[in-house]
């Protein structure tokens, strides 16, 4: 299945300044490792080394928080949008 991964603006360097990518999988975990494996540069910034997602990395599929649905094995349909938020902090 081809889904859209939209990328944030603090991780477009990683992807060639793409604001989205066209990704192939049957779950998010599948579609977010067809990304990685395009941009390795972009796999450190969202993965731990045992290949989970960092806890600061949040995901959404058509609005919806993975974390609320099946995690990675979250199922995707064809055209899916699959969205990649990373939390930042801040302040003075």
């Amino acid at each position: 299945m081809s889904v859209n991964v939209l990328i944030p603006s603090a991780l477009r360097g990683f992807v060639d300044r793409q604001s989205e990518v066209e990704a192939e999988g049957a779950t998010v975990g599948e579609a977010l490792a067809h990304v990685a494996a395009q941009y390795p540069d972009l796999k450190h910034q969202i993965y731990e080394d045992d290949s989970n997602l960092r806890g600061f990395v949040n995901v959404f599929v058509d609005g919806t928080n993975i974390k609320k649905l099946k995690g990675l094995d979250t199922p995707v349909a064809n055209g899916a949008t699959v969205m990649i938020v990373p939390a930042i902090a801040g302040g003075f």
